[in-house]
């Protein structure tokens, strides 16, 4: 006979219907779709809404870029406390919140294969 796996539940989310994010969580915050505050209006010097998209997807685009142009080259890492390794890169995430890299130089030894957490970088440089 098989052993029975329990369900697991997860916690219902901020809404009734358990859609969406608490609007105060950082999360919600940072993934919202714009900076520019609702009641700004057109002032003069203020940035539209049309800009600000323009402006995010050129910035999006470049990063894009750079990822791609680091695929197998070597790449330097600037993390907390301040380590620094190297390794070569191999792909991102698709929310860019790991970077998958070989070889990895620590100050403990060199790891083959391994996951490096983007929140724990403070910068990364390569060659072009």
């Amino acid at each position: 006979m098989k052993t029975p796996v329990s369900v697991l539940r997860l916690p219902r989310g901020p809404e009734p219907n358990s859609r969406g994010f608490d609007p105060n969580s950082p999360r919600y915050i940072a993934l919202c779709p714009t900076t520019i505050p609702a009641s700004s209006g057109n002032k003069a010097g203020s940035v539209t809404l049309e800009e600000e998209q323009r402006v995010r997807s050129e910035l999006r685009e470049r990063f894009l870029r750079t990822l791609l142009a680091m695929t197998s080259k070597p790449v330097h890492f600037s993390l907390y406390e301040k380590v620094q390794v190297q390794a070569k890169f191999g792909a991102s995430d698709i929310d860019i919140l790991n970077f998958q890299v070989s070889d990895l130089q620590t100050p403990l030894g060199v790891q083959k294969e391994a996951l490096l957490r983007c929140q724990d970088m403070i910068s990364f440089s390569f060659q072009l």
